[in-house]
């Protein structure tokens, strides 16, 4: 599915950033550690309790699906917005455990996000698009316009 395509992470472009003859610097190398998606999934995950899930994005004729892999969740925790083309997941959960004892209380929270977004062509209903949060999978269902709909070969006679 070439017209549906993720955002960079931070904004950057690897491709321009990679230094492809000879050895890089410890500079460079320590730079382009950081870039990659090991270095910024590190950073910008840190100490939230949650890591990028996973997505699928499948394609047929006539629409494209989006399957996201966020296990636990409760579909109130999604936050799906569609902004200048651009799908935004995100989702966020608070949690609250106490355990009360003979002499003390313990309470423990924990706190996680996560935000993905994707760049959506210009041929989609934008208007039609639906989501479904079913067995920990959120499913988002994206439906092309009539004119990007794959038609039939069609045979041309010759006069």
């Amino acid at each position: 599915m070439s017209n549906l395509v993720t955002t960079p992470k931070n904004g950057t472009d690897l491709s321009k950033k990679r230094n492809v003859t000879g050895l890089p610097s410890f500079s460079s190398w320590i730079d382009n550690f950081f870039d990659t998606e090991l270095g910024t999934g590190l950073l910008s995950n840190f100490n939230t309790g949650m890591t990028l899930p996973a997505v699928n994005i499948k394609e047929d004729n006539e629409n494209y699906f989006l399957e996201v892999a966020v296990p636990g969740m409760k579909k109130d925790d999604f936050d799906l917005e569609i902004d200048n083309d651009i799908l935004s997941i995100s989702a966020e959960t608070k949690s609250e455990n106490e355990t009360k004892q003979d002499t003390y209380t313990r309470r423990e929270f924990g706190y996680a996000s996560f935000k993905r977004t994707f760049t959506l062509p210009d041929t989609v209903e934008t208007d039609k698009i639906k989501a479904k949060y079913e067995d920990g999978i959120l499913n988002i269902h994206i439906p092309k316009r009539e004119e990007a709909k794959r038609k039939p070969a069609k045979r041309i006679d010759i006069s």
